[in-house]
């Protein structure tokens, strides 16, 4: 009976305020849904990709195989996977989500988080956020990995920790720094908190955040997580800047 009612409900809400895309903006059949002539622009993720980081390859490179990044720099994370390659549709709407309070934006973004982390999440005790520093949390209002680590957990059922790291000092953005600045600039930020280090001793975590650039924020995660006594770290993505060689 509740759920016909919370039916009826949902029906009564989509014929007063129509399901849009999450793009342009025309009614669609399914919230958290683009329509068909936004869908083509979002790019998915999908193999061949690093054993590792989960970097698309541009061809087959045979199982096991690693970027140039892991091989030259072996991150402290075990794997990481993301759903979208971060282009012009992606940004959109990561930064409509975080900045204009697109926040109806999260279902579909918990999906598609789902997806790429599908042989993650089954071996993790717990999902954690990459933390904000409190000032920019006051900032911001909200962190908007803790709200997709937050709904992931609730999807799949597993346990969500969002203060589970912390950061101890605010640091400068990442923005227009390489991969060696932005490792420098994290350098001792991210803890584990006190009280939930018993916790993290011997189990498998996983992370999440929204956007990958060069990996230094999540592998700065992963290093207080092993160095609190986790036996694996693995992460997942919203999204993965992807950058083209020539």
């Amino acid at each position: 009976m509740l759920n016909s009612l919370e039916h009826i409900g949902r029906r009564l809400v989509d014929t007063v305020l129509p399901l849009r895309c999450l793009s342009c903006g025309v009614i669609v059949e399914e919230i958290g849904a683009l329509c068909p002539g936004c869908w083509p622009d979002l790019e998915l993720v999908s193999a061949p990709c690093c054993a590792c980081c989960g970097l698309p390859f541009g061809h087959a490179e045979g199982p096991g195989a690693l970027c140039g990044g892991c091989l030259a720099h072996p991150p402290a994370f075990d794997l990481a996977r993301s759903a979208l390659r971060y282009n012009d549709m992606a940004a959109k709407l990561i930064i409509g989500f975080k900045r204009s309070d697109k926040l109806h934006h999260l279902a579909a973004f918990t999906q598609w988080l789902e997806r790429a982390g599908e042989s993650l999440i089954g071996g993790a005790d717990m999902i954690c956020p990459v933390p904000f520093h409190p000032t920019r949390l006051w900032r911001r209002r909200f962190n908007q990995s803790a709200l997709l680590a937050n709904a992931l957990a609730k999807r799949t059922g597993k346990p969500a920790v969002p203060d589970l790291l912390i950061r101890r000092r605010a640091t400068p953005s990442q923005g227009g720094l390489n991969r060696r600045q932005r490792i420098e600039n994290l350098r001792g930020a991210i803890a584990v908190r006190a009280k939930r280090s018993g916790a993290v001793k011997g189990s498998s975590v996983l992370v999440i955040d929204d956007v990958m650039t060069t990996g230094a924020t999540v592998d700065a995660c992963a290093k207080a997580l092993k160095r609190a006594g986790a036996v694996h770290v693995a992460v997942t993505t919203l999204a993965r800047v992807v950058r083209e060689t020539t």
